[in-house]
């Protein structure tokens, strides 16, 4: 019978900086920075990406020579650092200033604190980890998982909650913990609260056979399906505000509301705001890592299985706005609680 070896977690200090001042050690020039990409890449040995030969020589620019093939690779060639004209110690700077601090930062504030030409280099290279960590694969969440929709966008007047025009809908999920607490969680842009948009992301997010626990409304039922235990409280009918009966899914709204509004001013796109919501998604189920630099890892981890994506891509809007039509305004700026959702020196040590 074959056995699966078991994955052998990464250990701070080994595989990663544990903080910003063995950062600085491990990276102190570029030459560093493409020898972790190169071990993070292939860390059984060099393979090559055309030929898949793994027979090579190092040569003196930091790239391989493929014997079967003869072309010379990269360790950035067709990852996120594709191309790229910026050194290397500031793409590894803006992704530890990304993912080790508790609430990130903001392309403005890299701009200011990296020093760059523009402040669209700064949102591009964030942007780019942003779809690096929404391109990875991801874990279901299982067990108790509770499971609602909230806006986001600021305040306008008309209709409120599911179906407010100039606002985006986001579903949430939360797991629930025994005998407290509350796991990882998944949100993702919907483009309605109906059964078939709410089934897509069940089944995206959630294991089959896990309890999803919903507020009273009607589309769930059918978009659990006999996939999952359902259990379903009408606020209206229990007596209990909505955060008593969803706790997990109001506490990860507010909290990513918060964070829009605190780390990023309350600005941005409609187009953009699923990376921006993978971001908060990546630090959030991973608030418990001691080791900061575990973080750090995990994104260069994934923008190495990304593909390139150039600028234009970036910036592109799949869905052209109609002449005339504004962005969505910015995030509320209450800071109270909404009752419910619908409202409002080191050497290099990872060489073996």
């Amino acid at each position: 019978m074959e056995t699966t070896k078991p994955q052998v977690r990464p250990k701070a200090g080994i595989d990663y900086p544990r903080n910003y001042a063995d950062f600085l050690g491990w990276f102190p020039d570029d030459a560093a920075c493409l020898d972790y990409l190169d071990w993070m890449r292939w860390p059984s040995g060099f393979s090559c990406p055309t030929c898949s030969c793994g027979t090579g020589w190092r040569m003196k620019d930091g790239r391989w020579w493929c014997e079967a093939c003869r072309r010379r690779v990269s360790a950035t060639a067709g990852t996120v650092f594709h191309h790229t004209k910026t050194p290397l110690t500031v793409w590894f700077a803006a992704a530890w200033h990304m993912s080790a601090p508790k609430n990130g930062v903001s392309a403005k504030t890299l701009h200011r604190l990296l020093g760059f030409g523009s402040y669209q280099t700064a949102w591009a290279m964030l942007h780019r980890f942003r779809c690096a960590i929404g391109h990875a694969g991801h874990d279901r969440l299982s067990g108790d998982v509770e499971v609602d929709e909230t806006v986001m966008g600021g305040v306008k007047h008309g209709k409120r909650g599911r179906g407010a025009e100039g606002k985006v809908l986001v579903a949430v999920a939360v797991e629930r913990l025994n005998p407290k607490g509350f796991g990882r969680c998944r949100l993702q842009v919907i483009p309605n609260a109906e059964t078939k948009s709410l089934r897509s992301f069940l089944l995206t997010h959630i294991e089959p056979g896990s309890t999803i626990h919903t507020d009273g409304l009607t589309s769930y039922p059918g978009a659990a399906g006999t996939d999952y235990a359902h259990q379903s409280t009408s606020i209206n009918g229990s007596g209990m505000d909505a955060h008593e009966v969803l706790p997990g899914v109001h506490r990860v709204a507010a909290l990513v509301k918060r964070w829009l509004l605190g780390t990023h001013q309350g600005s941005f796109g409609a187009d953009h705001l699923q990376a921006y919501l993978d971001e908060f998604t990546f630090r959030f189920n991973r608030r418990e890592s001691r080791a900061r630099g575990m973080l750090f890892y995990r994104l260069i981890q994934q923008s190495v299985a990304m593909h390139p994506i150039s600028f234009h891509d970036l910036v592109a809007n799949p869905t052209p706005r109609k002449e005339g039509q504004n962005r969505p305004v910015p995030p509320s700026l209450r800071h109270s609680a909404p009752s419910s959702l619908h409202v409002a020196t080191l050497s290099n040590p990872w060489r073996r």
